[in-house]
């Protein structure tokens, strides 16, 4: 047995050894699942093309080739990602020493450190960058994509804080307690889409946000409050699945879970009732195969990935599109390099942008290494440096947003 194959077994077997007996490992298999389906997700159905003064400017393989949406149906996880976060949350709320706010302080400090620490840093590197001469355009660019996941980190808080509302509906209601989220969502969904489409102010699709997200974690809290069996994990994957399908077919949805550039519409932002739909028959089908992944998940080899990627999450949330920065902002410069800043209007730039994600990964891998301290608690940070980081995050923002 080679080296590096020996310590690979080593690590995971230690792994393997320090896992509680009582790990839940299939809700920690589905998490570093959903995960991996972010970054894949942005590396695959995101581009760049490149202006006459060398800036980058967003594209999307989606506008040329529409039947690249059932991709999206695959790497559109946030269902699954919103379904464990309920789940552990009630397991975790259940458990608490403490008061319900010093709960949810912890949760948020815990959310909120990564994305402090990858804005302040971008608002550091912005200026440098622009002095070495990336251009203005591509730090835009840049800005825009590393806040575009953020916005799932505001929601995420935002449910969680709704976590003891969602544990008393759950016990009134059982299984059924994400059924008025969802019933909000179609309201909206028929006068927006609907006869009515044309006097409806376009401000209401907003109103689809929080119910739309909180869908999913609200059938995480009744799946941990053991309110679901597997009659209910069946009912949900048919009837989300068939629900899918004629919202395609007969009410003529979006293809895309993703936005795509010039489109009259969307169904992710805010979440469409297809949305809701897609996480009903993924919670279905999580809850359904989860005795089988936990006994996948029983080998050492598999589950030491599991674990590393959990203990990276936010890392690889708040810093996949840095990788993806690290390889396009350098390539700018050396001009067209067909899948990194060409336009993905054509079969070889997928075939190529396919052979650039594993140096994505190894990007990632490498930021990684620097970037997973900002999870840690900031024992060390002193009041000034916290301020500070706050205002740098700030001024990112702004920046980020096209405010400054």
């Amino acid at each position: 047995m080679s080296s590096p194959t020996l310590l690979l077994k080593r690590t995971a077997d230690r792994i393997e050894r320090q896992t509680p007996a009582h790990r839940d490992r299939a809700v920690d298999g589905l998490r570093a699942l959903a995960l991996l389906a972010v970054p894949t997700g942005h590396w695959l159905l995101g581009g760049f093309t490149l202006d006459a003064d060398g800036g980058l400017h967003n594209a999307s393989p989606l506008s040329a080739f529409g039947a690249l949406a059932p991709a999206s149906w695959v790497l559109q996880m946030l269902g699954i990602f919103f379904l464990v976060g309920g789940y552990a949350s009630v397991l975790s709320y259940h458990r608490r020493p403490g008061s319900a706010g010093a709960w949810l302080k912890g949760r948020i400090a815990r959310l909120g450190r990564p994305v402090l620490g990858v804005t302040a840093v971008w608002a550091l590197a912005a200026p440098v960058l622009y002095a070495a001469g990336v251009p203005e355009a591509t730090l835009r660019t840049g800005a825009t994509l590393v806040v575009q996941p953020l916005w799932f980190v505001g929601v995420y808080v935002v449910v969680t804080a709704l976590t003891p509302y969602c544990v008393r509906a759950s016990r009134r209601l059982g299984g059924w307690a994400a059924a008025p989220l969802f019933a909000s969502v179609a309201v909206v969904d028929f006068l927006r889409y609907g006869p009515f489409a044309a006097s409806v102010p376009s401000w209401l699709a907003v109103v689809n946000v929080l119910p739309g997200w909180l869908f999913a974690y609200q059938l995480g809290v009744d799946w941990g409050e053991r309110r679901i069996g597997r009659r209910g994990a069946r009912l949900l994957l048919v009837g989300g699945t068939v629900l899918f399908a004629a919202l395609l077919t007969v009410f003529h949805y979006p293809a895309s879970m993703v936005g795509v550039p010039g489109a009259a519409r969307t169904n992710s932002h805010p979440p469409s009732l297809l949305v809701l739909a897609l996480a009903a028959a993924q919670s279905g089908a999580a809850m359904l195969l989860r005795d089988r992944l936990a006994k996948l998940l029983a080998r050492p080899a598999l589950w030491a990935p599991v674990v590393v990627i959990n203990l990276c999450a936010m890392t690889i949330l708040c810093w996949h599109q840095t990788a993806m920065l690290a390889a396009a902002v350098p390539g700018s410069f050396a001009g067209a390099l067909t899948g990194l800043t060409t336009a993905p209007d054509s079969p070889a730039w997928i075939a190529a942008r396919l052979a650039w994600m594993p140096v994505f990964a190894v990007l990632l891998v490498g930021i990684a290494r620097y970037a997973r301290r900002f999870e840690a608690p900031w024992t060390r940070a002193t009041a000034v440096r916290r301020t500070l980081a706050g205002v740098l995050a700030a001024g990112f923002a702004v920046f980020a947003l096209g405010l400054a």
